[in-house]
């Protein structure tokens, strides 16, 4: 909580990442480029899902939501970025700071139940392979995508509707690149201890109940692994959960080093480039972690490609 002047605040200003003005044009082209190679990555990735009769299953159905998340998350920070390294007035309104944060967590919150549905397909495929189609049909996967949306929402309105009742001071600079809801926090007059507590109980529960079941399943493949007689085929079997866990350990070490290191070590420095990990480099490498060594996206992307080649011939 700061302690200040209670005041209406109609925008706050976001100090962005520090660097000299002879830096700000390689850092725009950096994250422009980022950005760039995130939208068309991803775009990439869902297109060809949607175009190959062959990637019609539960895993890249997951896996078309999980790009299209991402290139939302990306859209709600990166663009007001590019906007705040080429102003010098990087300020957001008040609605726009809600609106950002809202999104933000929305989408973060998706993501991690995305990783945890797609957790549970390849603890299907390897550890129960016959009742595959039956344990994860139409309905099933819509749900495993539907219910966290609906909750991911419901979470993001409950932290903002408890930090709309705040007052704010009249400090309005927000030590970050966007509008994120601990920094945000930092900045009200009053007693914040309920919204701390909300993040602690609600948001710790998002977080670490997807991925202890992560864990939980990816212990249960491991186990079914060990069972196969060959090494050849414990390789193989294990080697289509790779893309995933690579996925998986980006997203959480970020996160954990954000939102749930002690209050003591906070520091605006190191959650800006955790920050940057998770908002910006994770959705950007995620076609590369879930392409380069999937035979199947392989094939379906170069076929995506050279149908678009032919187009442009003609």
């Amino acid at each position: 909580m700061h302690q200040g002047n209670q005041t209406a605040i109609s925008g706050f200003i976001l100090l962005g990442l520090t660097v000299g003005s002879e830096q700000q044009l390689l850092l725009f082209t950096l994250f422009l480029c980022m950005y760039l190679v995130t939208m068309v990555g991803n775009s990439l990735i869902i297109l060809a899902i949607i175009s190959d009769t062959h990637l019609y299953s539960p895993m890249y159905f997951f896996l078309a939501n999980l790009s299209f998340t991402d290139i939302c998350f990306t859209t709600t920070t990166v663009p007001k970025i590019l906007a705040d390294i080429q102003s010098q007035n990087p300020t957001i309104s008040f609605v726009g700071c809600f609106t950002q944060m809202y999104f933000f967590m929305f989408l973060v919150d998706l993501d991690n139940f995305l990783l945890a549905a797609m957790a549970y397909d390849r603890y299907i495929a390897i550890c129960h392979p016959l009742h595959y189609a039956a344990l994860l049909n139409p309905k099933r996967c819509a749900l495993l995508v539907v219910v966290p949306w609906v909750i991911s929402n419901l979470v993001s309105v409950l932290h903002l509707s408890l930090l709309s009742r705040l007052p704010f001071c009249d400090q309005r600079v927000i030590p970050h690149f966007f509008c994120d809801l601990e920094p945000v926090l930092r900045l009200a007059c009053s007693d914040t201890q309920i919204n701390n507590l909300l993040i602690l109980i609600v948001g710790g529960t998002v977080i670490f109940v997807p991925f202890v079941f992560i864990l939980v399943s990816y212990a249960l493949i491991g186990t079914a692994v060990l069972n196969v007689p060959s090494v050849k085929g414990k390789w193989k079997t294990f080697s289509t959960c790779g893309s995933h866990l690579s996925a998986v350990s980006l997203f959480y070490g970020s996160i954990v080093g954000v939102y749930f290191l002690p209050a003591s070590s906070y520091s605006a420095e190191r959650d800006k480039v955790a920050a940057i990990m998770y908002t910006v480099v994770t959705p950007m490498m995620n076609p590369f972690i879930y392409s380069l060594r999937n035979k199947d996206m392989k094939r379906a992307l170069r076929r995506l490609l050279s149908q678009k080649s032919l187009i442009c011939s003609w």
